[in-house]
C-alpha cells in the first residue's frame, strides 16, 4: 500500500513511454497502422508492472532512494526490455508479427529508464523539499557544530542535525586532512579545509562545539584534536563507530563509546602474520576460557582453525555462553566445553586423558589484588596449587606446548596475588627445566576492558556524575588491550621453546588520573565536569609496577613488540617441591602466616605488608 501512487504512476507512464517511443520511430499518423503497436504496448502494460514488482521496486520506501536504488531501476527495465525484444523476435518468427523496429525497443528502454526512476526521484525530492519547509518552521537557534571528518561518519552526523531541529545542533562546515574533499560540498555542508587549520576556522566560523566523526582515528591523534578543542574552550564530543551507529542505532545526540584503544597512549599492537600458524590442525586446551581474556583467546584461536578447541573453565554460565558464540562464529571448528575446577586433580587427568591437548594455554586465576588479600587460601589455591596441577596433567598427558598468563604483580610482589603469580611462573619454568617440555610464562599489565578492570568501572561513575574514585594521585600502571593480551600469548606461545618469559613492549606506565582524564575527554567531558576523589593504596597495592625483576637481562625480540627476559636464577627445585607442601598443608589449616612464610621463603623479593586479619580467621598466628 506504501507504494500505491508509485504503482498507479508507472501504469500511465508505460503506455505513454511505448506511444513515445513509437511516435519517435515513425510518424504520428502511421502509429495506428503499425500491427506491432498494441501487442506490443499490452505486453509492456502486463510484463513490466509484474517484472517491477518481483525484483521489488514496490516495496522499497522510495523516500530515502539512493543510487544503488537507482541502478536496480535501471536493471529491472533493462532486463525488461530484454524480455521484451525476446517475446518480439518469437511473434517474429512464429508469423504473429510481420517485424518489430529494433530502434522502438531500444528508445523504449530509455524512456523507461527515465520515466520509472523520476517518479521515484520525485518521490524523494518532494519529501526533501516538505522536511526542509519543516525543519525551516521548527528551527531552533542551535549551536554552531563544526565536523571534523567528511567521510562517511561525518555525513551521517550531518544529515541527523539537518533532519533533527530539536538537537540544536547547526552545522557550519567540516574539516578534513583529504585535500580531494576540501572545497567541495556535502549535503551542501562545506568542507572548509584540514585539521591544522582548527584553530582559525573556529574563529571564521564563530563554532561553539566540536563533533569528531572519524570512528577510524588513532587514540592519540583524537586525543590531540581534543585537547586542541579544550583549549579554545570548546565542547567537543565523539561519536561512535559504524559498526556502533548500525548495531545499537546510535544517534548524534548520543555520547560515544570510547574506544579502550584510545586510551593507551600509544599505538595498539597487532598480531604479526603468521604468527599463530603453529594452533592450526592442533587440538588447543584454555583454562579459564570463559573470563575477559579466556574468551578473546578462544576467538583467536579459533581463527587460526585448530582441530579441536576445548573449552574448560568452573563457571557454567560463562563456558555456556563461550561455547555459543565460537560455533557460531566457527562451525568448523570443533568446540569442547568443560566444566572442571583446576584444583581438582585427578578431574584435569580424566579430561586430558579423553580429549589429547597438543597445546593448552593457561587463563584461569584469581586476579584481584584486595580481594586475594582478604581471601588468601583462594589466590594461594587457585594461583599456585591450580597451576602446579594443570601443568602436572599436561605433562602426564603428553602436551607439547603450555604457555601460562601472569602478570606485572608478580615482579618484587608486595600482594598475595602476585606472589601467587609469582610463585605459579616459578612452577612452570621449573617444569620446563625438568622435563625439556616448552613451557613458558607471558607476563601482562593491566588489562582495559576486562572485567573488573578500572576502565568499566571509571565508565559507570562518569556516567553517575562521579565522583571518580582513584586510591592515590601519583599511582602509574602499564596498560595493554584485551586483544594486544592475546596476541602476546600467541606469538609468544609459538616463539618459546621452554622455560622463557616474555612481556610486551607497553611503552611508559600511565598515571591512572591521566588515564581518568582521558576517559572524561573521550566521553564528552571536562576534566572539571566530573570530581575526583582519592581513596587511599588498599591492601596489597604499589603505586608502581614493574615489569621484570632487578638484575634481570632484557632482549627484544627481533621484528616483533616483545621483549625476553631472563631473571635472577630461580630456587631449586627442591625449595620449590617444600614451598608446595607447606603451601598445601596451610591452606588446608587455612593459615594466613603461614601462606606468608612459605611465598616468603621461596620469593625473596616478596614484601608483604604487616600481618592483618583481612577477612581471614587467623589473622596473625
Amino acid at each position: 500500500m506504501r507504494n500505491r501512487y508509485v504503482l498507479a504512476a508507472d501504469l500511465l507512464l508505460i503506455p505513454l513511454v511505448v506511444f513515445l517511443a513509437f511516435s519517435l520511430r515513425f510518424d504520428l499518423k502511421l502509429i495506428w497502422r503499425a500491427p506491432e503497436f498494441v501487442p506490443f504496448l499490452v505486453t509492456a502494460l502486463i510484463l513490466k508492472p509484474t517484472l517491477f514488482y518481483a525484483f521489488g521496486l514496490y516495496a522499497r520506501f522510495w523516500r530515502y532512494a539512493s543510487l544503488n536504488d537507482m541502478l536496480l531501476v535501471v536493471f529491472v527495465v533493462s532486463v525488461a526490455s530484454l524480455l521484451m525484444a525476446l517475446l518480439s523476435g518469437v511473434a517474429v518468427l512464429s508469423g504473429v508479427l510481420t517485424g518489430v523496429s529494433r530502434a522502438v525497443v531500444l528508445m523504449d528502454w530509455l524512456l523507461t529508464v527515465f520515466a520509472i526512476a523520476g517518479v521515484r526521484v520525485s518521490v524523494r525530492a518532494i519529501g526533501e523539499s516538505w522536511e526542509r519547509s519543516r525543519i525551516g518552521s521548527e528551527r531552533l537557534e542551535g549551536k554552531r557544530v563544526l565536523i571534523i571528518g567528511a567521510g562517511e561518519a561525518g555525513a551521517i552526523v550531518l544529515r541527523e542535525m539537518q533532519r533533527n531541529p530539536q538537537l540544536e545542533l547547526d552545522p557550519v562546515g567540516f574539516l578534513d586532512d583529504d585535500g580531494r574533499k576540501q572545497g567541495k560540498r556535502i549535503h551542501g555542508t562545506l568542507v572548509m579545509g584540514g585539521t591544522a587549520t582548527l584553530e582559525r576556522t573556529v574563529k571564521i566560523g564563530r563554532i561553539e562545539e566540536v563533533v569528531i566523526a572519524m570512528p577510524k582515528a588513532s587514540g592519540p591523534f583524537v586525543r590531540d584534536l581534543v585537547e586542541r578543542c579544550q583549549a579554545l574552550g570548546l565542547h567537543c564530543r565523539t561519536i561512535p563507530g559504524i559498526f556502533e551507529l548500525l548495531d545499537e542505532q546510535v544517534s548524534v545526540s548520543r555520547l560515544r563509546t570510547v574506544d579502550i584503544a584510545d586510551l593507551l597512549r600509544r599505538s595498539e599492537i597487532h598480531l604479526s602474520d603468521g604468527a599463530d600458524a603453529y594452533l592450526s590442525g592442533r587440538t588447543v586446551m584454555i583454562t579459564g576460557a570463559g573470563g575477559s581474556i579466556g574468551s578473546e583467546l578462544c576467538r583467536q584461536v579459533a581463527r587460526a582453525r585448530p582441530r579441536r578447541l576445548i573449552l574448560l573453565g568452573h563457571g557454567e554460565n560463562s563456558i555456556f555462553e563461550a561455547q555459543g558464540e565460537i560455533r557460531r562464529a566457527f562451525p568448523r571448528v570443533d568446540v569442547v566445553a568443560v566444566i572442571a575446577d583446576i584444583r581438582d586433580s585427578p578431574r584435569l587427568h580424566r579430561v586430558m586423558a579423553a580429549w589429547r591437548p597438543e597445546i593448552v594455554l593457561h587463563a584461569a586465576a584469581h586476579k584481584h589484588v584486595p580481594l586475594m588479600e582478604e581471601n588468601p587460601q583462594e589466590a594461594i589455591s587457585n594461583n599456585v596449587l591450580g597451576t602446579k596441577r594443570v601443568v602436572d596433567a599436561a605433562i602426564a598427558q603428553g602436551v607439547e606446548r603450555f604457555v601460562m598468563i601472569s602478570t606485572d604483580k608478580a615482579v618484587a610482589p608486595s600482594s598475595l596475588m602476585g606472589a601467587s603469580k609469582r610463585l605459579a611462573e616459578i612452577i612452570v619454568r621449573d617444569t620446563a627445566r625438568r622435563t625439556g617440555r616448552a613451557c613458558l610464562v607471558v607476563r601482562f599489565g593491566n588489562v582495559l576492558g576486562s572485567r573488573g578492570s578500572v576502565v568499566p568501572i571509571f565508565k559507570r561513575q562518569i556516567e553517575a556524575g562521579g565522583p571518580v574514585t582513584i586510591t592515590h594521585p601519583d599511582m602509574r600502571r602499564f596498560f595493554m588491550t584485551i586483544p594486544e593480551a592475546v596476541h602476546l600469548v600467541l606469538q609468544a606461545g609459538g616463539l618459546g621453546s621452554g622455560g622463557e618469559l616474555f612481556v610486551l613492549n607497553m611503552g611508559e606506565p600511565v598515571r591512572i588520573v591521566d588515564l581518568a582524564q582521558d576517559l572524561m575527554r573521550l566521553s564528552g567531558y571536562q576534566p572539571d565536569d566530573i570530581p575526583i576523589t582519592f581513596t587511599g593504596l588498599r591492601p596489597g597495592e604499589k603505586l608502581e609496577e614493574e615489569l621484570w625483576e632487578k638484575g634481570s637481562r632484557v632482549t627484544d625480540v627481533p621484528g616483533l613488540d616483545l621483549r625476553r627476559i631472563i631473571e635472577p636464577d630461580d630456587p631449586a627445585p627442591a625449595m620449590v617441591a617444600h614451598t608446595i607442601d607447606k603451601l598445601e598443608r596451610a591452606v588446608a589449616a587455612d593459615d594466613h602466616m603461614q601462606m606468608i612464610e612459605a611465598l616468603a621463603s621461596c620469593i625473596p623479593t616478596f614484601v608483604p605488608e604487616s600481618p592483618r586479619a583481612h577477612g581471614s580467621p587467623h589473622p596473625a598466628r
